[in-house]
């Protein structure tokens, strides 16, 4: 849990301190003036990224610098400088508690679980988000993962560009083939058995925000099947070496998996109300949250960016209730939603 947060001449703050309580904190205030950079901070503070930006652009202005500096509820302090370079990326630097770092690892990240509106565009759009909804809450419970998804796509580069060159042969594809199909194979069991985790609750949350009862399933969706699937996903990528040469780079391949979600035996992305989509994607962060705090023994922070938007006024109380045991930070454009559902939460006016 965060207790405060300073921010110095990090996007569009130049100096501005926030307190949090270990509840819900409703941030109010309108559009472009701030809302969305305070949840960025808190994440870059909480797990070292950003969700919407290179890091050049988290510096105010041209300001050659950004400090953000939290306290947090176990009373450890950790601070976050960027530094502007000329050529170059910034340079990002962690000081937790005295002990300086330049990158967060496992352990030191705080949980997060971030609701944002163009998530609801992007998983009704592109696969590629869809797998980034599961590989980015892999990172938090598993330590392996992020380690095993790196050696993929760079095993994935290199044969890329062996097929680019336009010469590759069976003998010089074969042992990234099998390095290929090795870690592939570990992302995409991570992956399934993370679906069926968030089966076994998804739809009884979905249920409970839209109040009343529907079916509502998570399917990977995977050339390679679901059993063997490094021996499955070697076998294809020998037979579709010839492709894979001709267009120059890799069909075959968890890059190349999906996640299909269906509410009432409907796709999201076929035939959902934009409110039904919101519901789902909001079922699907309270079902992270529990995931994560079962795996780490710690609850995460939960930052939700205009979350009220398309959910009627029932849907509205129900997210209350499961917000409840988290600290969450949401922000939103509407004075009455705070009146009406969070009168007793910590208020933030911007």
């Amino acid at each position: 849990m965060i207790a405060s947060l300073h921010l110095q001449q990090f996007r569009s703050y130049v100096d501005a301190s926030f307190e949090f309580e270990s509840g819900v904190n409703v941030v109010v205030g309108p559009n472009t003036s701030g809302k969305t950079n305070l949840l960025e901070g808190i994440l870059v503070v909480a797990q070292g990224i950003s969700y919407r930006t290179a890091t050049d652009k988290l510096i105010h202005d041209k300001d050659p610098w950004a400090r953000l500096e939290s306290l947090n509820a176990d009373n450890t302090t950790r601070v976050v400088t960027l530094k502007r370079q000329a050529e170059a990326n910034p340079i990002k630097e962690f000081t937790i508690d005295d002990k300086k770092t330049k990158r967060l690892n496992f352990e030191q990240k705080i949980p997060v679980v971030l609701f944002e509106p163009n998530q609801l565009i992007a998983i009704t759009t592109a696969p590629e988000k869809r797998r980034e909804l599961l590989d980015e809450l892999l990172g938090q419970i598993d330590r392996n993962f992020s380690r095993v998804k790196r050696e993929y796509k760079k095993t994935l580069a290199q044969r890329n560009a062996l097929l680019k060159q336009g010469h590759a042969t069976s003998s010089t594809l074969f042992p990234w083939d099998i390095r290929l199909s090795e870690t592939g194979g570990q992302i995409a069991r991570a992956r399934l058995d993370l679906v069926d985790k968030l089966n076994q609750s998804i739809a009884t949350i979905y249920s409970s925000l839209a109040d009343e009862k529907h079916a509502v399933r998570l399917q990977y969706v995977s050339g390679n099947g679901i059993d063997n699937y490094t021996q499955t996903m070697l076998r294809r990528l020998q037979e579709a070496r010839a492709r894979d040469e001709m267009i120059g780079y890799t069909t075959v391949g968890p890059h190349r998996d999906d996640l299909e979600i269906q509410i009432d035996q409907i796709l999201l992305q076929q035939g959902c109300s934009r409110g039904e989509i919101r519901t789902a994607l909001l079922a699907l962060k309270i079902c992270q949250a529990e995931l994560i705090q079962e795996a780490l023994s710690r609850k995460p922070i939960l930052l939700l960016d205009d979350v009220f938007g398309e959910l009627d006024g029932s849907r509205r109380k129900a997210l209350t209730k499961h917000l409840r045991s988290y600290q969450t930070v949401i922000t939103t454009t509407d004075a009455d939603v705070v009146a009406k559902n969070y009168s007793h939460a910590n208020h933030i006016a911007l």
